[in-house]
């Protein structure tokens, strides 16, 4: 198997995770192989990801290089911009695997700020445990939850930072299934909930009013054996309703869903076809 298509399998595979480090990771492989073939399956690895495809359309607008740095670039603002909203001292309830939220709290501990995660497991896949593992390279005190033990993390903690795998026309914001649970959760326990991701996570798709693919995935991942007659569904992602999101934090600033949405089309090369 050569590099390209190792890439490729690790993809499909979430063994690469989280849409800035799959995104970063199609890049990679567009170095090694760069025709209309190659980027055809580098998108359709994992239709839920705009920020993959958004990437790629950078690229091929201004070059493979230049899109690393740019999100090089983006990626440091967010972080500094989401240690604006971190107190002296915070409890952080995080969903998943997100780089951009760790990079953020990352930015709050060089900034001498107390910090305490909680973070669920994030079944089938445990991309939870990811977290929980960088959060110990920080030193940084931890409470790792079953996914039905959310509502403990949430209620103890005093803020909520979630990735995104898509935004939408509508502001609504599709993440790791199990992410609209802990908004609603937020929202009873009145904890605010930021939205944490560059703006290349907005599908341009959505302003046509397409449908942003949800990708199910192998029934196998959540029960190997499962006996017959029993139907098992393995749902990756779903959608967070805006009202329920205090603001997205991009390299546009921290911004309300609707003023999210504002910016990202004066973005004119995100929705030109080359």
């Amino acid at each position: 198997m050569n590099r390209f298509e190792k890439i490729c399998k690790e993809i499909k595979e979430v063994k690469i995770q989280g849409a800035e480090n799959i995104a970063e990771a199609a890049l990679r492989a567009l170095q090694i192989k760069n025709n209309d073939e190659a980027k055809l399956k580098l998108i359709s690895l994992r239709p839920t990801e705009p920020k993959l495809q958004n990437a790629i359309k950078y690229a091929e607008r201004f070059g493979i290089e230049a899109s690393l740095r740019k999100m090089k670039e983006n990626r440091e603002r967010i972080q500094k911009e989401g240690a604006k909203i971190l107190k002296k001292r915070n409890k952080i309830f995080t969903h998943c695997h997100s780089s951009t939220v760790i990079s953020i709290i990352e930015q709050g501990l060089k900034e001498k700020k107390e910090i305490e995660v909680y973070n669920t497991e994030t079944r089938p896949l445990y991309q939870g445990r990811r977290t929980s593992k960088d959060l110990a390279r920080l030193k940084i005190p931890n409470t790792f939850l079953v996914d039905s033990a959310m509502r403990i993390g949430i209620k103890r903690s005093d803020i909520v930072l979630l990735g995104a795998d898509a935004i939408l026309a509508n502001g609504k914001v599709i993440n790791k299934i199990g992410s609209e649970l802990v908004a609603e959760t937020a929202q009873r326990f009145r904890k605010k909930l930021y939205i944490c991701t560059s703006s290349w996570a907005f599908d341009p798709r959505s302003l046509h009013h397409l449908e942003t693919p949800m990708e199910y995935r192998d029934t196998k991942e959540v029960w190997k054996n499962a006996p017959k007659n029993i139907r098992v569904l393995n749902p990756s992602f779903e959608k967070i309703d805006p009202r329920k999101i205090t603001g997205i934090i991009s390299e546009f600033g921290t911004l309300k869903p609707r003023q999210f949405i504002k910016r990202i089309k004066k973005e004119e090369w995100i929705f030109s076809k080359k």
